[in-house]
């Protein structure tokens, strides 16, 4: 974990399709980017920033968000998710994040994201886990 310092970043880009809308997803009615597409998004970014920089054999897990969304995103549109690494406190890792489209900002906020050992958190989840 010693590689991982503040200000690691990676954007990820996303064609917002018919799948991706809230009425798609459940989480409203309405054929426009879906919150929890948005978050998914995030989370890549987040997972993207940092992967290269884990000792093998761990990974990080999200355990917290914080999200604005500000604004529509019509289907058809693309995209962007930054996720920027602002703090290193031990194995928890907290991102800010900014989600935009051609109009402007979609979203921003918060996210945490632990590192662990991906065997031992594989063995907590239970049977059928990996």
């Amino acid at each position: 974990m010693a590689r991982l310092e503040p200000g690691l970043a990676a954007t990820v880009r996303h064609l917002v399709g018919e799948e991706d809308t809230a009425e798609e997803v459940g989480s409203g009615d309405v054929p426009v980017l879906a919150t929890p597409v948005v978050l998914t998004l995030v989370e890549r970014a987040a997972v993207a920033s940092v992967a290269p920089h884990l000792d093998p054999g761990t990974t990080t897990v999200g355990t917290r968000v914080g999200l604005d969304h500000l604004a529509p995103t019509a289907v058809g549109a693309r995209v962007s998710a930054t996720a920027r690494l602002e703090a290193v406190e031990g194995r928890r890792l907290r991102f800010s994040f900014e989600v935009s489209d051609v109009r402007g900002v979609v979203a921003r906020g918060l996210h945490v994201r632990v590192v662990v050992e991906r065997e031992a958190f594989l063995e907590q989840a239970g049977p059928g886990a990996g």
